[in-house]
């Protein structure tokens, strides 16, 4: 079995056991990176800085250190900034940047001994749900070439299930993780919000982004998972103070008895028959390894849209200001004055969907339209949670598809951003209320391309989310399955 078949589960017991090396993993990937660069998964890579971390681990490991990350490849969402590479979050306001730290995140998984491949390719500040919105390329989908893969964290959704990287970095902010993730056929997690700490991830919405992992397996994203969560508290106001989890232990045990919430509101019209048919499988599936399926209600689904799309801007409208040509960044050359470098920088550096946004949530916070719309989009946001918590006082997870469709061709919403914000439709629900959720590979649809199922449990239930899904995929084989040609 060559390298790049292998779960990282896996290769971490290959790396221990010495039967390969962190140095020639390593070059295994970087070399398939550059064959299949045609995809478009990184934005940046650095041979000698991957080599080095490498070497490194190999040198920990001939100690005898046992770290159960260490040595394993993996590559970065270009949204977390990293010291040994360029971090644009897909925008040409920070091309060529350089970050004097690394996000918490990507020093944690250093810490455990992970290799960085690079950089990944995503949607310009994580707006999007197609990364089309990349100011550099767009990622393309390896199960089709010519369809999108997802969006925010494209690239990362490619380069795992192309297998590029074993393992990717992801944020989810309205479903970045887990939509990518079901168009390509693999697992991605967004845990509790507040669970991984946002130091250090170029922020979009902070009261939504959230890291998670990406991977084939929810072993491996128990695994990832495991050290990238913990209290920041010194940098992350918003990181809770709970211990880090060894989510691996909750792996294995029996989901006999499980109770499986199925909201209405989930299939109802707009849930296109062949994604259907992969989700009503697999939930019997579910019903075969013992669980429950419970009808449950989320009645303000449909409201999800216009709240998150109120929310989100008004917080990138203020994150976002930060970027004025001043401190660091994209600075026009040429102006008359200090607005007129204020203006000209913003209108060069930042792409369309970049600047719908920063208007839109201007908008909303203007005076006269606070009330009107911010403040009761935060009400609704409020009410949204409520749902959930009645829904799982009968249930113990939730589960629907991830999106109505399975991934659209490049190019096929056009101008149309509405097409893509209504794409997010069952995603956004669970962002909104901070629940942890994922997508795991479940069947196909039209045209051959992977369908998720995305699986929603309360707060800090991420053991129970990833051993359902790791005892689906005990039973099934679509998380292993590999587009033809890679």
């Amino acid at each position: 079995m060559s390298l790049h078949e292998l779960t990282v589960t896996q290769l971490a017991a290959q790396l221990r056991s010495k039967e390969v090396s962190a140095e020639e993993a390593a070059r295994h990937f970087m070399a398939r990176a550059k064959q299949h660069a045609e995809l478009g998964a990184f934005l940046a890579t650095d041979e000698a800085v991957t080599l080095a971390q490498a070497r490194e681990a190999d040198a920990r490991i001939a100690r005898g250190d046992t770290a159960p990350l260490l040595g394993v490849p993996m590559a970065h969402k270009d949204i977390f900034v990293t010291k040994d590479f360029p971090s644009t979050a897909g925008s040409k306001m920070l091309e060529g940047y350089r970050s004097p730290f690394d996000a918490t995140v990507v020093a944690r998984l250093a810490g455990a001994g992970v290799v960085t491949l690079g950089k990944l390719n995503c949607d310009e500040f994580a707006m999007g749900s197609s990364n089309e919105n990349s100011a550099f390329q767009p990622a393309k989908n390896p199960w089709d070439t010519s369809r999108i893969p997802g969006g925010s964290s494209g690239g990362s959704a490619v380069a795992v299930a192309a297998r590029l990287a074993p393992a990717a970095t992801g944020t989810d902010t309205g479903g970045s993780i887990r939509q990518p993730a079901s168009f390509c056929g693999i697992t991605g997690i967004k845990p509790t919000y507040g669970r991984a700490s946002r130091y250090g991830m170029i922020a979009f919405a902070s009261s939504l982004d959230q890291a998670g992992p990406m991977a084939r397996s929810a072993e491996d994203c128990a695994l990832l998972l495991s050290a990238m969560c913990g209290p920041d508290p010194d940098r992350d106001s918003t990181s809770l103070d709970r211990p880090a989890e060894d989510f691996t232990q909750s792996l294995g045990g029996s989901i006999d008895g499980l109770r499986i919430g199925i909201p209405r509101e989930f299939f109802g019209e707009g849930l296109a028959a062949d994604v259907r048919a992969a989700i009503d499988a697999a939930l019997k599936e579910y019903q075969k390894l013992g669980a429950k399926l419970v009808e449950v209600s989320l009645p303000r689904t449909e409201l999800a849209i216009p709240v998150y799309y109120i929310i989100a801007p008004a917080e990138a409208s203020s994150n976002l200001s930060r970027f004025d040509g001043v401190k660091f960044g994209h600075r026009a050359k040429q102006y008359a004055d200090l607005l007129d470098m204020y203006k000209k920088t913003r209108a060069e550096g930042f792409g369309d969907e970049v600047k719908r946004r920063i208007m839109i949530g201007t908008y909303v916070l203007s005076h006269g339209y606070y009330d009107a719309y911010y403040l009761q989009a935060q009400k609704i946001r409020r009410m949204i949670a409520d749902d959930f918590q009645r829904a799982f006082k009968d249930c113990d997870l939730i589960a629907g598809p991830v999106a109505p469709t399975v991934a659209w061709h490049l190019g096929d919403h056009g101008n149309d951003p509405l097409a893509d914000y209504l794409a997010d439709i069952f995603t956004l629900p669970g962002s909104l209320a901070g629940l942890p959720g994922m997508s795991v590979p479940c069947g196909f649809g039209e045209g051959g391309m992977p369908v998720g199922l995305q699986l929603l449990g309360n707060y800090f239930a991420e053991g129970t989310l990833l051993n359902a899904a790791h005892r689906f995929q005990q039973a099934t084989d679509f998380h292993l399955r590999t587009p033809e040609g890679f």
